[in-house]
């Protein structure tokens, strides 16, 4: 059975355009991970809203052995993420011009995993939307909650005196 001209040329443009379609939805990221709530995203600074994560220099203690919990943090997120395509939500912009955002990969939100793993803490200065699961971690004793550790917020205080 042969496809006369007319056909042949209607299946071929089928394809190319089924092609198109699917190529298109697969999205090149740039990704950079700062720390563990401030991400580079396709050359735009974002910082995660409601969150406060350790500094990539803050330690914590654990059985009085120093644990890196800021860059705990950090490697948690970039475990996370992984090879997967993140998504934000834009809330404005902060007083250092970084876009803030909620970001989520596969329709789960980094702040609230990071929250719940112990690694970040809900930041209620600015939104209680995490408390939660904030909530959940320290009932759990999960990540810094099993571990004597300061705020960020009295950590970047204590070094700026």
């Amino acid at each position: 059975m042969f496809l006369n001209k007319r056909k042949a040329i209607f299946l071929i443009s089928v394809s190319v355009l089924i092609f198109i379609l699917t190529n298109n939805q697969v999205k090149s990221q740039t990704i950079k991970i700062v720390d563990g709530d401030t991400i580079h995203l396709n050359g735009e600074k974002i910082r995660f809203t409601g969150i406060d994560t350790p500094e990539l220099k803050q330690t914590c203690f654990k059985d009085s052995v120093k644990d890196p919990c800021g860059v705990t943090a950090k490697e948690i997120l970039i475990d996370k993420i992984g090879n997967n395509t993140v998504e934000c939500i834009s809330e404005g912009k902060d007083q250092y011009k970084r876009t803030l955002a909620e970001c989520f990969v596969n329709n789960e939100s980094l702040s609230s995993y990071l929250v719940r793993s112990g690694y970040a803490f809900a930041y209620r200065r600015y939104s209680k939307k995490f408390v939660v699961d904030e909530d959940y971690a320290r009932t759990n004793k999960l990540g810094m909650w099993s571990m004597e550790f300061d705020y960020p917020w009295d950590y970047r205080k204590s070094k700026k005196n």
